[in-house]
């Protein structure tokens, strides 16, 4: 490269510069500089302030010559370059001179492009928790295809290969908090996808969740599959299990596949319909299914046992179904999950 630029000096001082440019940034992605030092080095070389700014990342990384953060980028910048990822368009960067551009700036700023387009493909995006909902769902969605979907998720700011969590939630909670909580020390995006809120980790960590928050968390190794699977996850949360893994599910997650007419047909899940009128009955049944034990669901309703003992052979007769005996019970559990199916 050295006796190129030797070789090319004596033609033109203009492409001796030129070369010594891309030479510089040469070095840099050598070093693996990340975004802010590539800032810094740009507005060091170009002697007035850079800056850099990724569509969707926040506040923009901005240095003046010194090497020092500088304050608010200027309203108008004296040249500009866009950066592109896989054609397409990430972000921008661009220089603040008070005079005349210099005669290498278009050089300069070309070069910075490519470099930060390759350091947001090695790295990903400067971390932020909101992202582009159309992003997002272009990650998860099983209408993509594997390119589509690896440039997504490079852009949201995941590395190729990296184990992801797809979680999807319901809640009054603002999703930003949500996010943060489920996953605080590594990366995470969360966007909004109709009423469901959907967020991408590389890890998870439910019992950081705020109360209130229903959650159904995906464990297949694809996004689109995870998708799918918390979603239907999530169609199991109830108010005293908010929080469902789909591995968790086992042969459960089948309902979630029972045609809704067929499943409002069933004469047990049409019974446990008309024991929900009364909510001290549903709870009881609901602790019941949940523990399968009477003493144990006495506990959780801080009941005696003989009282709940009165309520179930009520609800028994009302379903019509014999809740004593290990039959009994399992058939009760899946009418009642189904019944909360419908409802979800």
């Amino acid at each position: 490269m050295e006796a190129l630029a030797a070789r090319l000096s004596q033609l033109d001082s203009h492409v001796e510069g030129a070369i010594r440019v891309v030479m510089f940034y040469d070095t840099l992605m050598r070093r693996r500089v990340d975004l802010p030092a590539l800032a810094r080095a740009s507005a060091g070389l170009a002697e007035c302030p850079a800056g850099i700014r990724l569509h969707g990342a926040g506040r923009p990384i901005h240095f003046s010559p010194d090497g020092t953060a500088a304050s608010a980028p200027a309203p108008t910048a004296s040249s500009t370059a866009p950066i592109t990822l896989d054609e397409e368009e990430i972000g921008a960067v661009w220089l603040e001179r008070t005079g005349p551009a210099g005669p290498l700036d278009e050089v300069l700023l070309d070069r910075l492009a490519i470099a930060a387009a390759a350091v947001v493909e090695r790295y990903g995006p400067a971390r932020t928790t909101m992202a582009d909902p159309a992003l997002v769902e272009l990650a998860i969605s099983g209408d993509s295809d594997a390119a589509a979907r690896a440039r997504a998720l490079r852009l949201l700011g995941f590395a190729t290969g990296v184990p992801l969590r797809v979680v999807a939630v319901r809640s009054s909670v603002p999703l930003d908090r949500i996010s943060a909580a489920l996953c605080p020390d590594r990366p995470v995006k969360a966007a909004p996808l109709g009423d469901v809120g959907v967020v991408l980790a590389s890890a998870v960590a439910v019992d950081r969740l705020p109360a209130g928050v229903r959650a159904g968390i995906g464990t297949a190794d694809s996004p689109e599959r995870s998708w799918g699977e918390a979603r239907t996850a999530l169609r199991f949360a109830t108010e005293r299990r908010p929080v469902v893994r789909y591995d968790g599910l086992g042969a459960l997650a089948l309902l979630a596949q029972v045609p809704q007419d067929a499943a409002r047909g069933n004469a047990d899940v049409a019974a446990i319909g008309l024991v929900a009128g009364a909510p001290e009955d549903l709870e009881t049944l609901e602790a019941y299914c949940a523990t399968g034990s009477l003493r144990r669901a006495a506990d959780r309703l801080h009941l005696h046992h003989s009282s709940v003992a009165r309520r179930l052979d009520l609800i028994g007769k009302a379903l019509g179904i014999e809740l004593t005996t290990p039959a009994g019970l399992i058939r009760a559990t899946l009418a009642l999950t189904a019944w909360r199916l419908l409802d979800s």
